[in-house]
């Protein structure tokens, strides 16, 4: 496994602290890759995403624009 050494705001510090504290996660490496994990899924569904619009758009299956779509699409996915 590769080592880095990376530099927090101190408001993000003091979440990552709280959620070891709180036992979510066993230490903030183990956040910070759960985290990375969580956007590189989103990437890939917001990918999808993008490529099922393009080919609706294509076919003349929708009038609305890409960008509006993924725009919603993206508020969808961030909840």
């Amino acid at each position: 496994m590769a080592r880095q050494s990376i530099s927090f705001t101190n408001p993000n510090d003091e979440w990552l602290k709280t959620q070891v504290d709180n036992k979510e996660y066993s230490s903030k490496s183990e956040l910070v890759n759960d985290l990375i994990r969580q956007a590189r899924k989103q990437h890939i569904q917001i990918d999808w995403i993008r490529t099922k619009i393009e080919q609706a758009e294509n076919s003349g299956f929708t009038d609305d624009h890409k960008d509006q779509i993924l725009k919603q699409s993206k508020s969808l996915l961030n909840g």
